[in-house]
């Protein structure tokens, strides 16, 4: 009936996630609120640890890539189902370690990561910094070199492969901030500058071609291009490269018009791919890392809003104004994103009007979706937005000085809160007077 598995409506007709009243959580926690469902989320990390097992023989890694969704709670939560971190900023960093999550675990990207977080990263002996420029490499050589450290490292590589994803989210093609491109041979030049570098260890490559991807063959043909680059460095400079991180990017259900692929099927085609790839240029298989994120926690997770307007325009359409908007959900402003809209205290009627769901911000652009299918909607009326578990409070800000809400794990029909509400305080906390 919904686009995620951990929804369902009881017999009063209201929505479920969790086993959880969704107009009751509403009521306890307030609105805004984001609602994240524990089982969906550890189902989700099981399934890509075990595609380890099935396809690598165990000898791989899979990466939650954090900035789809970053707190104590969700690392924490990481660590337990045996994943690795993917992190991407000092901040990132810093929660991983307050959450006590093992360091040589993580893996540190960026395209442009301050000398002070690398510094933290080395200072909190981070697993493996992904390079992704030459003054980078320099920069991080010259640090390690001051705190006597030899740092593993890999390359970010561009394999120019087209993702068939929305421009803004596209990032293995040659024209991306991102990495080294192969067909310039800036790829192998850097890969020849490190090893000449006495503080670092080149041990991996590492690609990610773009987000919300559908397609399987994207994958496929970034690993091929990938492992024939591991077997053009073994031939011509005698190193071998003994990992390789296959980066993210796997689809999600945001609405019935989408049909991702079971995430398995990914891992056996690649893994097929890198198997073929390197008996075809004689070198071992590597140990394989991925980095799902939105994956792991967009379908886990919804937003919950209390309608406070509703204003028709004959003719044009219907707006139904929330107390949240692109503070909390920026998607849509930025990439007309689509979601699934429901009336929670009709969730078992079928949608009878569209609206456009508008947020409260002083923008004509903030709005959550437009011309929504949804049930009868009134002033009071508690919607529900689905999929919202990645990219939605990572991305959330306090424009119009609006609060960030509060995030609740749901499991077996109980909640509990894992981020506070930001208060009108923590909004003046670093003001200081005139």
């Amino acid at each position: 009936m919904f686009v995620n598995d951990c929804l369902n409506v009881n017999e009063k007709g209201h929505l479920t996630i969790g086993g959880c009243d969704t107009l009751e959580l509403a009521k306890e926690f307030g609105t805004p609120l984001y609602v994240m469902d524990e089982d969906t989320i550890r189902n989700t990390c099981k399934s890509y640890v075990n595609s380890i097992k099935t396809h690598y023989d165990g000898k791989g890694l899979p990466m939650y890539a954090s900035k789809a969704l970053s707190c104590k709670a969700l690392v924490q939560l990481a660590d337990s189902e045996n994943m690795g971190l993917d992190v991407v900023s000092g901040g990132e960093i810093y929660t991983a370690m307050k959450a006590n999550f093992p360091p040589e675990k993580i893996q540190f990207h960026g395209n442009n990561k301050t000398e002070a977080e690398l510094r933290m990263a080395l200072d909190y002996n981070i697993g493996k910094i992904i390079v992704d420029n030459l003054y980078e490499l320099e920069l991080l050589n010259k640090i390690a070199n001051e705190k006597n450290k030899v740092v593993k490292i890999s390359m970010r590589i561009k394999p120019g492969i087209d993702a068939h994803t929305h421009n803004f989210i596209m990032t293995g093609q040659i024209d991306s901030k991102f990495g080294f491109a192969l067909e310039t041979g800036e790829a192998m030049a850097a890969v020849k500058e490190s090893l000449k570098l006495s503080n670092v260890d080149l041990t991996e490559l590492h690609c990610h071609i773009g987000s919300q991807i559908f397609d399987i063959d994207p994958f496929v043909k970034a690993a091929e291009v990938m492992m024939d680059f591991i077997g053009q460095i073994k031939r011509e400079t005698g190193h071998l490269v003994t990992e390789l991180n296959l980066g993210g990017g796997y689809g999600i259900k945001y609405t019935e018009n989408d049909n991702p692929v079971p995430y398995d099927n990914y891992m056996a085609a690649v893994s097929k791919a890198v198997k073929a790839k390197a008996a075809e240029n004689d070198i071992p298989v590597p140990f394989i890392y991925m980095e799902p994120g939105r994956s792991v926690v967009g379908e886990a997770g919804i937003t919950l809003y209390t309608v406070g307007g509703r204003k028709e325009i004959p003719n044009i359409r219907t707006y139904v104004s929330v107390d949240g908007g692109m503070t909390d959900n920026i998607r849509y402003a930025l990439y007309e994103s689509e979601y699934t809209v429901v009336n929670a205290g009709k969730a078992d009627q079928e949608p009878n009007e569209k609206v456009t769901v508008a947020g409260k911000c002083c923008e004509s652009g903030d709005l959550i979706q437009k011309d929504a299918p949804v049930a009868d909607v009134q002033v009071g009326d508690t919607l529900a937005v689905l999929s919202t578990g990645a990219y939605n409070y990572s991305m959330a800000s306090n424009y119009n000085r609006n609060p960030r809400p509060a995030i609740v794990m749901v499991k077996d029909g109980k909640a509990r809160l894992i981020v506070k509400r930001e208060s009108y305080d923590d909004l003046v906390a670093n003001d200081l007077d005139l």
